[in-house]
């Protein structure tokens, strides 16, 4: 009898009991979506434009002069230097690029590296939510769990800033909490976290003896009005504190997956002894390229992130337009939006999967991005990464909405 045969027989389940629940993910079936019904894609945070010149430019120059090849497994010296200078620069930060960096697949990969190299079987991890959906499925392959706190918008007074109560984090400690995962600037939200609440977290953290893991992705895409304060700069907090970030989002080469984490030297080290296993190395050629682009002048710091606000006043224009209650954004490619006053049913499930047929338009409905979906069940996201031209055509889209 064939194994294929004798598997079915016995009905034993393919998946891990660690993945129950977590099957495609969204992103894959609302870009196939847009790609089926030839809709605007304004799901997937991907931007339309290709990154700076220098930056491409220097992926092809390392691509013709032979650095197609495994790199070093901690990554290129070239770009960890590069990270290391880049985080003093911007933030004050002294690391060594030798010890306290590392290079990874993407942020994602440096995420599940932290996850895996530092939790155990039972521990659990604080995570705010919303929350990129990567967060959930590594806790769960760690072994560990996720415990929420609920971020929500100010309805009143605030103009929809998501704000957490400090109270609710405090209880979400328990004997068994190992970890504060945290996303600053946040997707899907937008939100920046400010002094005060970073400092109620490290209070939290240094009480409580927790290693932070930060997901700095969105670093220099904050809008006027927001500052980013990585977790890393308040007191205390650099010896606790694992920080990620990439280059696919800044220098717009996303599909180039090359992203780092920096940190005191025994929490670099664990995250490594993990991600070794995982990829191993990647992305050779592209990683002297970034390096090119972290080093490069605040005129594209400030172009870069002066573009997306004008992008995302755009996009938000549009969105209250067509008649949707709109949080803005104070960074990131992303804007969220209550969908009830066009939907009274707040499925924002179904209107995602309906809007492509009834506009030409894709969004991801945000409940995906929650531990308790009945809290985002009727909000839904809308990316704001894409030429003037096609936020423009998407406004002109969903101006023909009209209430279910």
């Amino acid at each position: 009898m064939s194994a294929r045969a004798q598997f079915g027989m016995h009905h034993r389940p393919a998946l891990t009991s660690k993945l129950e629940g977590f099957g495609t993910t969204i992103f894959a079936e609302m870009s196939a979506l847009a790609v089926a019904t030839g809709a605007i894609n304004l799901g997937q945070g991907f931007p339309d434009t290709d990154g700076p010149d220098a930056v491409l430019d220097a992926a092809v120059e390392a691509i013709r002069s032979g650095q197609n090849q495994y790199p070093p497994g901690p990554g290129m010296p070239v770009l960890r230097e590069a990270i290391a200078r880049h985080q003093q620069r911007f933030y004050g930060l002294d690391v060594d690029a030798d010890r306290e960096v590392l290079v990874t697949a993407g942020a994602t990969e440096a995420l599940a590296g932290a996850l895996l190299g530092t939790l155990d079987a039972g521990d659990e991890v604080i995570v705010f939510e919303p929350m990129y959906d990567s967060y959930q499925a590594c806790i769960a392959l760690a072994g560990a769990r996720a415990v929420p706190v609920l971020l929500r918008p100010e309805t009143h007074g605030g103009g929809g800033r998501y704000v957490f109560d400090p109270d609710e984090l405090r209880g979400a400690v328990s004997p068994s909490t190992r970890m504060i995962l945290l996303n600053t600037p946040h997707n899907p939200t937008g939100k920046v976290f400010d002094a005060e609440e970073l400092t109620v977290i490290a209070d939290v953290a240094i009480e409580h003896d927790l290693i932070v893991v930060t997901d700095e992705v969105y670093e220099h895409l904050v809008f006027p009005g927001a500052v980013h304060i990585p977790m890393a700069t308040l007191p205390g907090m650099a010896e606790r504190t694992l920080t990620i970030s990439s280059g696919g989002k800044t220098f717009s080469t996303t599909g180039w997956k090359v992203g780092w984490m920096s940190g005191p030297e025994p929490l670099v080290a664990a995250a490594r002894t993990a991600k070794q296993f995982l990829t191993y190395v990647n992305a050779a050629p592209f990683q002297p390229a970034i390096a090119v682009g972290l080093d490069l002048d605040d005129g594209f710091y400030e172009s870069v992130a002066s573009t997306l606000a004008t992008q995302r006043d755009h996009l938000v224009a549009g969105l209250r337009a067509a008649g949707l209650v709109t949080y803005v954004p104070e960074a990131t490619y992303f804007a969220t939006v209550d969908i009830r006053p066009l939907d009274p049913t707040g499925d924002g499930m179904a209107f995602c999967r309906t809007l492509p047929e009834r506009c030409g338009v894709v969004a991801i409905p945000n409940e995906v991005f929650y531990a308790r979906p009945e809290f985002g069940r009727h909000l839904v996201r809308f990316a704001c990464c894409k030429k003037l031209s096609v936020l423009d055509e998407a406004a002109s889209r969903l101006a023909r909405l009209t209430k279910i």
